[in-house]
């Protein structure tokens, strides 16, 4: 039987190698390809998808998998071989249950839409975007019929993010952080030692920003070599091997912090990526846990780390060395940068909100993501809607589309049931973090030396190596031996900010 399995990863092999080569076209189309590309790119992409489909889903494949369940019951359940029949089959139990023409679809419609949202976000003009974005809903709610689901419609696509999770586990959690998160807003907001925020708006050439910000992440432990730093409109990270990850960044020269903290949190994701086993590389258990796992190794880096004394300690005098003739920098020390970072200020725009209400934005999209495939909500209200949502849960109001609804990439990918993965991973990064330390005390002096490999090596050791070989419930119990929890969190933010504040 082993002969079979061999043979299995074989073929597996190749699916891996057709989904890396659609990674590449992705990545180019969010990269450099010129917009009158958007057609033929998505067609390149779709037959690449029905390739892999017909691979996943052929007669010897189907026999091979049917075949060798037998004979791995009989192994070591934490054997390489039956954790990567468990991780194939439980996807193989989903795709063959997708036709072939639906894949199709989707990946046209995928290629598309990215195309179409990055023209209507640029002129803010959601309607644009709509009739794109109606297709992508309207092929998953098509997908979700064949997958099916137990009790809510959503479970099917949580799980394509975190597998085996579903919507009533994470609600209990989600809870919990709001009721505590709501207060800590007000609080914070209501004090009269305001930080400034000055420092961080001004003139930042770009060129500077990308030499320093590579400087910043190469000191982390991102590895050059194995991996580039490139421009897009929203940032991203993408691995095509261990060998070749590509984080992405988007820019603004009058405002620091985007880039500064887009990057490192992208770097994050990329030293998971360049942390997993190269011999793994095409086993079903050769990518990583979940996305809400991965989330919490750039929002580890990020926040924890990133928004940390420790931190600008050592890396305020490198923003200096970048950015010379910047009177905000120079006439103000790391203490004061700490402050600006750290300023909860509810804005409108995710990525450059601040830790205390970036969950908020989350639970936001989450709710209107439930809405929509329960049918309780049509896309032609989705900007108002959100609009009312964002003033209700921040007090501001989005001025235009591009503040509002139109702001992530993800919907234009089909990555709905993506957005609870940022808060399982906030929740999950102090968790990890608060392991990394208890075992060594010194890292966040180390951190304030400029020295990250003691905590990336446990990270390598504890998250990393583990690849695919558990889900995310799973690898939270091998590591923390207990579930996830919302209290180390709201511990962690509220000790913080009532000490900032």
């Amino acid at each position: 039987m082993k002969e079979k399995f061999d043979r299995l990863m074989e073929i597996l092999k190749d699916v891996s190698d057709l989904n890396k080569a659609a990674g590449v076209l992705s990545w180019d189309q969010q990269t450099y390809m010129p917009p009158a590309g958007a057609e033929a790119r998505s067609e390149q992409l779709a037959t690449l998808s029905k390739i892999s489909h017909q691979i996943m889903t052929g007669e010897e494949t189907t026999r091979l998998i049917l075949e060798l369940e037998p004979w791995i019951d009989t192994l070591d359940p934490d054997s390489i071989e039956a954790l990567s029949y468990k991780r194939l089959r439980h996807e193989f139990d989903k795709i063959i249950k997708i036709p072939s023409d639906l894949i199709v679809k989707f990946a046209k419609a995928q290629g598309l839409s990215s195309n179409a949202w990055v023209k209507a976000k640029n002129e803010s003009n959601y309607e644009l975007f709509r009739p794109h974005l109606q297709q992508i809903v309207d092929l998953l709610k098509e997908m979700v019929t064949y997958l099916g689901y137990q009790k809510r419609p959503y479970d099917t696509l949580l799980d394509l993010h975190e597998p085996g999770m579903v919507t009533d586990e994470i609600f209990p959690v989600f809870q919990q952080l709001k009721d505590g998160l709501i207060p800590l807003v007000k609080y914070c907001t209501s004090k009269d030692n305001q930080p400034s925020d000055a420092i961080l708006h001004g003139d930042f050439p770009e060129k500077a920003q990308w030499d320093c910000f590579a400087e910043i992440v190469r000191t982390m432990g991102f590895d050059f070599n194995r991996g580039r730093q490139d421009a897009t409109e929203h940032p991203f990270t993408t691995s095509f091997s261990p060998n070749d990850v590509r984080i992405t960044n988007h820019i603004s020269p009058e405002f620091l912090a985007g880039g500064l903290f887009g990057i490192i949190h992208e770097a994050g994701h990329g030293l998971y990526d360049q942390g997993l086993p190269v011999e793994y590389e095409h086993l079903p258990i050769g990518g990583t846990s979940s996305s809400g796992v991965h989330e919490s190794q750039s929002l580890l880096w990020e926040n924890v780390a990133g928004r940390s004394r420790p931190f600008w300690q050592y890396f305020y005098p490198v923003l200096q060395k970048y950015f010379p003739d910047n009177r905000n920098l120079k006439n103000n020390d790391a203490e004061a940068f700490y402050r600006a970072i750290n300023k909860v200020t509810p804005s409108l725009i995710r990525i450059d909100a601040d830790e205390v209400t970036y969950n908020l934005h989350i639970f936001l999209r989450f709710e209107l993501e439930l809405e929509i495939f329960e049918g309780k909500l049509d896309l032609k209200d989705l900007p108002e809607i959100w609009n009312e949502r964002m003033y209700s849960y921040l007090g501001i109001r989005p001025r235009k589309d591009s503040e509002g609804v139109l702001q992530d990439v993800h919907w234009s990918e089909g990555m709905f049931g993506y957005f609870p993965s940022y808060t399982l991973g906030h929740v999950l990064s102090v968790q990890i973090y608060e392991l990394a330390t208890k075992e060594h005390p010194s890292i966040p002096d180390e951190i304030a030396a400029g020295q990250f490999s003691t905590l990336l090596k446990w990270l390598n050791k504890n998250v990393h190596a583990h690849a695919g070989k558990y889900d995310s419930r799973e690898l939270i119990r091998h590591i923390t031996g207990g579930t996830l929890k919302a209290e180390p969190y709201l511990n962690y933010i509220q000790k913080k900010y009532h000490e900032l504040y």
